[in-house]
């Protein structure tokens, strides 16, 4: 049977499809890592990127393909996590301004779909690279857009974008050498075919896919992440002025997200309208619920309407943590900082010297676009600077800061090391331009080295590699090889100490004792006796050792 066309409900099926494939296949999609250590997150963050827009496809009512591409463009920007779920959003976001006004989907919407898709997620990246999901859509776009009048069926339309992806996806060794050196291809390349591979699945046999038993990780890992990143967030607010938060979705014909904003200004704070003229979520934090909702009825038909008591919710937490129960409300000030840090140790680190809120996070779990957004409502500053300190992090960070009103700095910090410099340089007495150069010197003055093991075995740069092997990385590039903690670290701070060096700290985690760490102290100590030795318990996971040179 030919299909012309697919109609909501179908859409509805094949994304939620989409993301069950991936959610599947995530564990293969983080395999894909260039370097065979712990942190490889690829498959992990598109898959919670993608649990985002299944809940707002799951709330809408709509059955236009547009209105639920629009709903999956509105959750995966919230739930972006990772550079491979910021640009998987951008991809969503590009399909439903493909399709604007169009109630189904034939080959060439689809086409045209896929067109607007690689188009706005290019737009997104500053300097984007070859050889990664970029070209995958890019090239299959390109490809769809040619071939479309030759399928009046979309489903095999469907088949031979999936075929095009992969043959696409099976080049990028060739055009990255990074990738070509480990043997893998790209991995959000591969995520976003495993998401058009369960569209295309649903699309075929009429039927939901579903997840498999051993795949069910995804929202016990997001609901295990929110909990430990509540408890980190709610030590700063103190008391609560505005104790209802209030969340909805308007849908309607045109939405005046402008006279909503100018409504809610003087009844609440925490204020996000994410949308556009046809389909708008409203975050808020007011005392008020009930007038916030009487003014959102006057643009249009509200939906998934969700109010919690925050103080409630405060007390509670207070109670279960008592010694949190004298912190105190932000007051304002000129300037605020929102860091990223996992380990008990490196999180005391950031809050000893200013930093306001520390979000829980890091490899193997990156926050999410919606977290950073909630963080930066939840500071009253002239300035709010955000310290990602991981290169993955950082477009998550800069799509937060299109989010929101308030003037949010990004600093590019890709390591904690990178963050902790870039946190000691800020000046609250100088201007935001003077403080910004000050930190990008602070960032390029520290040497990073990270100390972990192989996940699998691996031949990176003609280096074999073995499953157990301890690996040390500077500046996240594999330089030794060993079975020796001490001795690798040992051969890593050989490398990174130079006649310049003042400066090295360690900071050890979670696996190692204050034994162990003070065995290397003492092998600095004697080895470098013109430099200053600090050294910090970070009870970070997976890195034995965060090394800085400074």
């Amino acid at each position: 049977m030919v299909r012309q066309n697919i109609d909501g409900n179908q859409l509805k099926n094949m994304i939620i499809s989409g993301a069950n494939n991936l959610e599947n296949n995530k564990d293969m999609v983080n395999a894909l890592n260039v370097y065979p250590v712990p942190d490889g997150d690829t498959g992990t963050n598109m898959s919670l990127t993608m649990t985002s827009a299944v809940k707002e496809i799951r709330a809408l009512e709509a059955n236009d393909v547009h209105s639920v591409f629009e709903a999956a463009a509105n959750g995966t920007l919230m739930g972006a996590r990772g550079n491979s779920g910021v640009i998987l959003s951008q991809i969503f976001r590009g399909f439903s301004r493909g399709i604007k006004d169009s109630n189904t989907l034939d080959s060439a919407t689809l086409a045209k779909a896929f067109i607007e898709g690689s188009a706005t997620a290019y737009k997104a990246i500053m300097k984007p690279t070859e050889g990664t999901i970029l070209t995958v859509i890019r090239e299959t776009a390109e490809h769809a857009l040619k071939v479309a009048e030759n399928y009046n069926d979309v489903s095999e339309m469907l088949g031979e974008i999936i075929r095009k992806a992969n043959e696409v996806l099976s080049k990028t060794p060739e055009m990255l050498p990074v990738l070509k050196n480990a043997g893998v291809v790209d991995a959000g390349g591969k995520g976003l075919i495993c998401i058009l591979d369960g569209m295309y699945q649903s699309l075929k046999t009429g039927v939901l896919l579903e997840v498999e038993a051993n795949g069910k990780q995804t929202d016990a890992k997001l609901e295990e992440y929110q909990q430990a990143n509540q408890q980190a967030i709610m030590q700063f607010d103190g008391e609560i002025e505005f104790g209802y938060c209030t969340e909805f979705f308007i849908k309607a014909q045109n939405i005046d997200t402008d006279h909503l904003k100018s409504s809610y200004e003087t009844l609440g704070d925490s204020l996000l309208v994410v949308g556009d003229s046809e389909l708008v979520k409203v975050h808020i934090h007011t005392n008020n619920p009930g007038r916030v909702l009487e003014l959102a009825l006057e643009q249009g038909e509200l939906s998934k309407i969700k109010i919690d008591n925050m103080r409630e919710q405060h007390r509670e937490l207070l109670i279960t943590e008592e010694e949190k129960a004298s912190s105190e409300a932000a007051e304002f000030k000129k300037y605020a900082v929102i860091t990223v840090a996992m380990g008990e140790g490196i999180s005391n680190i950031f809050r000893d010297i200013g930093a306001d809120i520390i979000i829980q996070g890091g490899q193997t779990m990156n926050p999410s676009t919606e977290d950073i957004v909630n963080s930066i409502n939840k500071l009253n500053a002239e300035n709010i600077i955000i310290l990602p300190n991981n290169g993955n992090i950082i477009l998550a960070a800069n799509q937060a800061k299109t989010l929101t009103d308030k003037k949010v700095i990004v600093a590019p910090t890709k390591t904690i090391p990178q963050g902790i410099a870039a946190l000691m340089a800020i000046d609250s007495d100088k201007g935001a331009d003077d403080n910004i150069k000050r930190m990008e010197k602070a960032i390029a003055g520290v040497s990073t080295g990270l100390i972990t093991f192989a996940v699998r075995n691996s031949n990176y740069d003609g280096i074999n590699i073995e499953e157990g092997n301890i690996l040390g990385l500077v500046e996240g590039k594999i330089k030794d090889v060993g079975e020796s903690t001490l001795e690798v670290s040992q051969n890593l701070l050989k490398a990174m100490v130079n006649e310049d060096s003042s400066l090295i700290s360690i900071y050890y985690g979670n696996e190692l004792s204050e034994e162990d760490a003070q065995e290397l102290y003492d092998f600095v100590e004697v080895n470098y006796p013109d430099c200053e030795i600090d050294m910090h318990y970070g009870g970070q996971p997976l890195y034995y050792y965060i090394l800085s040179v400074e």
